[in-house]
């Protein structure tokens, strides 16, 4: 049986450093585990990806839905990228508004709001309206200041080292 939330809370992981969408997906297997229902949404991560948290989505049960075309800041159709965040962001307003979950996460969202996509305004005030008992979890970079200042925890992942850096390619199971 669900734990009664004291108060929904709204989360930001950001930063340019690793981990963002990790520490989201520590949360949702945390909140799954206490069997809370739980959606993922990623606003970059291509329909046809097959990453290991979707993977582990899969066997688990668990709503994991990537809406995005890949990595969309090197696209050749920016209309096409533009129209699949709104689309993706409609559907997290359905998601969050339906008040079936505890617990939605918009992975990567922070993109197409600093792109123009998403105007910020609509979705502060979707978090502001939403059902009183749903956590929202906000993952990507550059996270607006509008949207830290309305969060009630945000936290800034730091790069300090990465294999990249020596020319180590993203692995299995680590990176993806």
């Amino acid at each position: 049986m669900p734990v009664k939330k004291r108060k929904a809370l709204t989360l930001v992981y950001t930063g340019n450093g690793k981990g963002k969408t990790t520490a989201a997906l520590g949360a949702l297997l945390r909140a799954w585990g206490r069997d809370w229902s739980v959606a993922m949404l990623s606003f970059i991560k291509a329909e046809t990806s097959n990453y290991g948290e979707e993977r582990a989505a899969r066997k688990l049960g668990i709503e994991l839905i990537p809406l995005g075309a890949g990595f969309t800041w090197l696209s050749k159709d920016l209309e096409k990228d533009r129209a699949l965040a709104r689309r993706c962001w409609d559907l997290c307003v359905e998601k969050i508004q339906s008040a079936k979950y505890d617990l939605v996460v918009l992975d990567e969202i922070t993109y197409p709001i600093n792109y123009g996509w998403l105007d910020l305004d609509e979705v502060l005030k979707v978090l502001r309206d939403r059902p009183p008992d749903i956590h929202v979890i906000l993952t990507g970079r550059d996270a607006p200041t509008a949207l830290v200042d309305f969060a009630d925890l945000v936290t800034e992942m730091r790069e300090i080292k990465h294999p990249f850096q020596k020319g180590e390619k993203a692995q299995p199971g680590i990176d993806f």
